[in-house]
């Protein structure tokens, strides 16, 4: 038998269809939180108990609490912590110098600019500070260096001569003598007294019999 020959015809492969990539969903920032409006917790009342807390907390804070009062009561022992935490005895004192020794420079300060006239007052308050030692509670060792640092009524000299004008002065014959002539007669008065400490100076020996 004779074989047909039959011709196959070549079938093109059909083209292929490029897929588009599927669109991509926008993604939005999130958005900003927003400030609550909702009262913040208040804070727990003292002494009132937490949630989840043991019950023998409370018994274990009280019962120390009762043993720090109990020592309390006692006189703390020397070279103890709790001893160097006591108020001093002389607490009160001290306070009460410091605050009259403000309210006497407080009035100082007034008669500054009255001082012509209101001398003697001024001076009455400087020897009280130097006689009841009000310096002290500031920490001035003595009432000269208390009045250069303190005092500012016309330097320290005149300062010190105005707390001496009470007690060498009778207050009448002194404001009728007035500030200037009373400053003038003290500073006679310091003058003299430097010149008899001075020890007195002997001439020289004479020379012999046969000079």
């Amino acid at each position: 038998m004779a074989k047909s020959s039959v011709k196959r015809r070549s079938i093109a492969p059909s083209p292929r269809r490029s897929a588009a990539p599927p669109p991509r969903a926008s993604v939005r920032p999130p958005a900003p939180a927003r400030a609550s409006t909702r009262p913040a917790a208040a804070a727990p009342a003292p002494g009132r108990k937490f949630r989840g807390s043991a019950p023998w907390a409370a018994r274990h804070a009280a019962k120390h609490a009762a043993e720090a009062a109990e020592r309390n009561k006692e006189p703390p022992r020397p070279g103890s912590a709790r001893a160097t935490l006591r108020t001093p005895e002389e607490a009160e004192s001290i306070k009460a110098r410091i605050t009259e020794l403000h309210e006497v420079l407080s009035r100082l300060r007034g008669m500054k600019k009255h001082l012509p006239d209101r001398f003697f007052e001024a001076g009455s308050l400087l020897c009280h500070i130097r006689d009841a030692r009000l310096f002290d509670a500031k920490g001035y060792a003595t009432f000269e260096a208390f009045v250069e640092r303190e005092i500012d009524l016309g330097g320290k000299t005149f300062s010190l001569r105005l707390a001496r004008i009470p007690e060498v002065f009778i207050e009448e014959a002194a404001r009728a003598q007035g500030l200037e002539a009373l400053m003038a007669a003290l500073e006679a008065l310091d003058q003299a007294s430097q010149r008899a400490q001075r020890p007195a100076v002997r001439p020289p020996p004479r020379g012999g019999r046969g000079a």
